[in-house]
């Protein structure tokens, strides 16, 4: 009995030593996600080069490049205004999406009068950084890269997944946040 004893609790103390902690089934190696950066990079250099492509024979207007990614030229410059809109201020403007070959996405009667709080509310990553190039009554066309647009989804409506698009964007109205002024 003393021997049955010694035996369950020396059994005891071996199996006391902690929890066993799981492994897992399949290790990862990172290849996929190194795979999904080499189809973008070869993605955003097809689109650039498509893009540079209409900008070329596009002799017409002068294009500007945006350290942001994507292109744009002024359709009306407005030379007496000096404020740009800034982080907090509100916005009214307009716009119109277009594919590269310049067929209407969504007219800007489709989209209607758009307001937005720079910086504080979502548009799609291009024209997001678009409007605060844009001073009151100025109109400008944008060319978006399809990551600056709506990316791998599209809008799940008329624009689908990896779409470049071009934007024509009238900036009507900013109500300066007090804040921005300082």
């Amino acid at each position: 009995m003393r021997l049955v004893l010694i035996l369950l609790l020396a059994l005891l103390v071996v199996n006391c030593g902690g929890p066993e902690p799981r492994r897992p089934v399949e290790v990862k190696s990172g290849s996929f996600y190194k795979e999904s950066i080499e189809r973008n990079k070869i993605l955003i250099a097809k689109e650039e080069a498509l893009i540079k492509e209409i900008i070329a024979k596009d002799t017409t207007h002068s294009y500007q490049s945006n350290p942001n990614g994507f292109w744009y030229y002024f359709e009306t410059k407005n030379d007496t205004a000096t404020y740009a809109p800034k982080t907090g201020d509100q916005i009214l403007f307009s716009y119109n999406l277009m594919g590269l070959d310049n067929d209407t996405i969504y007219t800007a009667e489709q989209i209607g009068p758009t307001s937005f709080v720079i910086d504080k509310q979502q548009l799609f990553p291009g024209l997001q950084n678009a409007v605060k190039l844009l001073k009151v009554n100025e109109k400008a066309t944008f060319i978006f890269p399809s990551l600056q647009a709506y990316g791998y989804q599209g809008d799940n409506k008329a624009i689908g997944p990896m779409t470049p698009l071009k934007a024509s964007v009238e900036l009507h109205t900013i109500i300066i946040n007090k804040d921005s002024i300082n």
